[in-house]
């Protein structure tokens, strides 16, 4: 039985969109699906489990608009992907500004987007 617990809408990102931790600066995955409440990320190596992250994004809108998201976020979660040294990781946004939160809401909603 597959059932789908996340209320939030995901959207597939479908081109690369680098992912920073701000804490030390370095890029740490891909952003995969995105929602107004949390994302999943391609990453080169599992981060640490049950941690805090402040992250960062940039995001283009459908009218060519680039906007860096950054946000505090809560890993909940990480798998093995079917690639060798690929980690799947899930997390939930804890903060984020008014501001980012209408833009994702804004893009995740965009028409043509394709869905999880």
């Amino acid at each position: 039985m597959n059932t789908e617990y996340r209320r939030a809408k995901r959207r597939k990102v479908g081109f690369d969109v680098d992912v920073t931790d701000t804490m030390t600066g370095r890029v740490i995955g891909k952003l995969s699906n995105l929602s107004e409440t949390g994302m999943l990320l391609i990453l080169g190596e599992a981060l640490t489990s049950d941690a805090l992250f402040q992250l960062r994004f940039t995001l283009t809108d459908g009218a060519g608009n680039a906007r860096a998201v950054e946000l505090g976020s809560h890993e909940l979660w990480s798998d093995e992907a079917a690639a060798p040294g690929q980690v799947w990781t899930g997390f939930r946004f804890i903060d984020m500004a008014p501001e980012d939160v209408a833009f994702i809401r804004g893009w995740v909603d965009a028409p043509g987007s394709q869905y999880v």
